[in-house]
């Protein structure tokens, strides 16, 4: 007879792989958003341009969006242990880099290592999660997890802007060496290796993903700049997608040992998770993006008063989280999702609203309502779709299934950038405070509307003892 008894709580190996792993993913989460409240200081330190300041933030998203399935894919050819360590190393080195940078040229240099070493780490981490922990534990790891790496994103300004004020610009990176190296000999001590079966690695795979990844984001960062009908941009945009058919084709010519074997499509849950992961981070990070300048240009608040004033959002996130995780078991992921994402969209209406009707400066106080009600909206959401996609695969595949995860995650937020930039510039500006705020409430509504849509493809998901049942039928068949 089956033993239905479920453990209370984690087993010590567990909580340090989730620990070491948060702690991983932590790092690369911040370090996509840390350096936005130190551009100021480093256009006057490195007498950088605006094109330079530019490419500092993204250079960090390029090779870390278009490299993440092939980080995934080393994991599980080489195991996942060992190559956690190479790009918490990785991270590590190029951080050091940039805050030895000379110049600007440098400096974005070695943000492009350092997305190589994210690349590494964020797959990975939730492949270790899902190797280390049993469906029952799972939605709650992943719900400490999500917790951990989205209050790095959201806190990101905050603690940029405590850094630079209170050290250097450089200390942002000086800062990852201790923490990298304290992990990467805790993770080779405490967590026990494991990789999928020893499959030839799909080079050509590889390299297709990640040159149609490539055109696709230098499409998405430049389409703003340089316009959408410019021949840099469709060329871009055009072959990335003439490589990624290319890819697609030749993951079904290798099947079984494919980056992307066409069997991890067989549950309609993936493709539903995946799109949901996509119109999610666009939308949270569309909304990140303009939010800390709102404070700082209608507000004139300092860097780090901007970054403390998203607190009630970065704080929601980090308690609400990992309750959210542990409900998944009991209402499901469709619910924790469309409810989740609908409480996104209202406080950014809510915010929109303030902020159109002339409110927005009449007291932080009508802030705080909005901000948790979408950062809380967020967190219910996020560890529910991490707990679907993941949950829909096979263990064996659980590396590829993070590494889909973590590429849709960054090309979200790379399209989320771009929509709300296009939106700005077409009704607002940075003359006034008045046409700022012109220009964030249609962003607002902008990230309003992937919410709700992010919601609408969230009805697609089975509710969860569907997919229990779904599961044990194709257990009997196998």
């Amino acid at each position: 007879m089956q033993d239905t008894h479920q453990p209370k709580g984690f087993t010590g190996t567990q909580r340090w792989v989730l620990g070491l792993a948060a702690a991983g993913s932590f790092m690369a989460a911040l370090d996509a958003m840390v350096v936005t409240t130190a551009l100021d200081t480093l256009r006057h330190d490195l007498a950088a341009s605006v094109e330079a300041l530019e490419w500092t933030v993204n250079a960090y998203t390029f090779s870390f969006a278009a490299l993440l399935m092939t980080g995934a894919a080393l994991g599980d050819r080489f195991g996942r242990r060992r190559m956690y360590v190479v790009g918490l190393a990785l991270f590590a080195l190029a951080s050091a880099a940039c805050a030895l940078a000379p110049s600007t040229g440098w400096l974005i240099a070695g943000r492009a290592v350092q997305g190589l070493g994210a690349a590494l780490l964020m797959p990975i981490a939730m492949a270790l999660l899902g190797a280390a922990f049993p469906p029952p534990q799972r939605a709650k790891a992943l719900g400490l997890f999500s917790g951990i790496t989205g209050l790095a994103v959201l806190s990101g300004p905050l603690i940029g802007g405590a850094i630079v004020h209170g050290l250097a610009w450089q200390w942002i990176f000086w800062i990852n060496l201790p923490v990298a190296l304290a992990v990467g000999w805790l993770v080779l001590a405490k967590v026990p290796e494991g990789k999928a079966a020893s499959a030839p690695l799909d080079i050509w795979g590889a390299l297709l993903m990640t040159a149609s990844l490539l055109g696709l984001v230098w499409g998405l960062v430049r389409g703003n700049r340089d316009g959408w009908d410019s021949t840099e941009v469709l060329i871009s945009l055009a072959a990335g997608v003439v490589l990624g058919a290319l890819f697609v084709a030749s993951q079904r010519l290798r099947a079984w040992d494919a980056m992307v074997p066409p069997r991890l499509f067989r549950s309609p849950v993936l493709a539903v998770g995946l799109s949901i992961t996509f119109l999610l981070t666009a939308s949270l990070m569309g909304t990140l993006f303009f939010m800390a300048q709102f404070f700082q240009v209608a507000w004139h608040l300092s860097p780090l008063a901007a970054g403390a004033s998203m607190l009630p959002w970065t704080a929601t996130l980090f308690l609400v989280a990992p309750v959210a995780g542990a409900m998944v078991k009991r209402v499901g992921e469709k619910a924790l999702v469309v409810a989740g994402l609908v409480l996104q969209a209202l406080g950014m209406v809510w915010l929109a609203a303030l902020v159109s009707s002339g409110r927005g400066d009449a007291g932080y106080w009508m802030w705080v309502l909005p901000l948790a009600l979408a950062g809380g909206g967020i967190s219910m959401a996020m560890p529910a779709v991490q707990s679907a996609v993941l949950g829909a695969v096979e263990p064996a595949d659980m590396g590829k299934a993070a590494g889909l995860f973590n590429t849709l995650r960054q090309l979200g937020g790379v399209f989320g950038v771009a929509l709300v930039v296009a939106v700005f510039t077409r009704v607002g500006g940075y003359a006034s405070p008045q046409q700022f705020g012109a220009g964030f409430t249609a962003t607002l509504m902008a990230t309003a509307a992937l919410s709700l849509a992010g919601a609408a493809v969230g009805w697609r998901l089975k509710p969860r003892a569907a997919q229990d049942d779904t599961a044990a039928i194709q257990g009997v068949k196998s």
